[in-house]
C-alpha cells in the first residue's frame, strides 16, 4: 500500500464517521446533547491478515498518515469524525462507521467506547 492509497482510505472513512456520528446526532436524539457522555476510538490490528507494527511500511505510512500507537502498540484513531458533542452513543456511531471502511479495505478494526 502506498501513502495515498492509505490517505484515501482514511479520509474515506473519516467522512463516513462524520456522516454516521451527525446522521444519529439529528436522527436518534432530535439535534440535542443529551444522555451518558464519553468518548469512541477505534483499533486497527491487522490488514490483509497480517498483524500491523510500527516498524513495519503499513506501520510507518500510518504514523506518517497521523495514526499512532497506544502504550500495548496498537494503532489507534481517537474521535473519528470529530462530533461536537458529547453523547457516547453519537460518537461509537462514527467510530464503528470507520472501523466498517476499514474493514471493507482488508484492515481488521473495532470501534471501541467508555463513558466519561
Amino acid at each position: 500500500m502506498e501513502m495515498n492509497e492509505l490517505k484515501d482510505i482514511l479520509a474515506e472513512a473519516e467522512e463516513k464517521a462524520d456522516n454516521a456520528g451527525r446522521y444519529y446526532f439529528y436522527e436518534q436524539l432530535g439535534g440535542v446533547d443529551r444522555y451518558a457522555c464519553g468518548f469512541a476510538w477505534v483499533n486497527i490490528y491487522s490488514y490483509k491478515g497480517e498483524n500491523i507494527k510500527g516498524n513495519t511500511k503499513l506501520g510507518r505510512l500510518l504514523k506518517k498518515a497521523g495514526v499512532y500507537q497506544d502504550y500495548q502498540r496498537i494503532f489507534q484513531v481517537w474521535m473519528p469524525g470529530r462530533q461536537p458533542v458529547q453523547n457516547i452513543d453519537c460518537h461509537y456511531a462514527s467510530a464503528k462507521a470507520y472501523a466498517d471502511v476499514l474493514t471493507d479495505y482488508g484492515f481488521v478494526a473495532y470501534a471501541n467506547s467508555r463513558l466519561d
